[in-house]
């Protein structure tokens, strides 16, 4: 058995990201789940630009402040307390506009894990 209590103001941000992200599942050597929080001030995209996966589904929980998510489609406002569900091959891109006004700070789940991340360009 094993278990992981982690505080997430203890995990380091990774390096080298747009916005802050911290990762849960490397900080709980997790192998089959991605698990991040995310907290992006105005104008700030979620780590990944517009991308699509090819198995991965993820799950966005806003916690506070409201998310964008861009499609193909449209453009999603998630508020706080609201969920965002992504299937695989669904192209997404997340993000804090810059007219936002305050952060926004989700809980990212997606599996499986893994490298099946490719970016999707909206101008075919």
């Amino acid at each position: 058995m094993g278990y992981h209590h982690i505080s997430v103001g203890d995990v380091s941000p990774t390096p080298d990201r747009p916005s802050t992200q911290r990762s849960i599942d490397a900080a709980a050597s997790l192998e089959r789940l991605g698990a991040n929080v995310y907290e992006a001030d105005p104008g700030e995209p979620l780590p990944l630009a517009y991308h699509v996966h090819d198995e991965q589904e993820e799950v966005f929980y806003v916690l506070s402040g409201t998310l964008h998510v861009e499609t193909p489609e449209r453009t999603y406002e998630v508020e706080a307390d609201e969920v965002f569900v992504v299937e695989p091959g669904s192209p997404q891109r997340a993000y804090n506009p810059e007219s936002a006004t305050e952060p926004v700070r989700v809980f990212a789940v997606g599996a499986p894990a893994g490298d099946d991340v490719h970016a999707y360009d909206p101008e075919p």
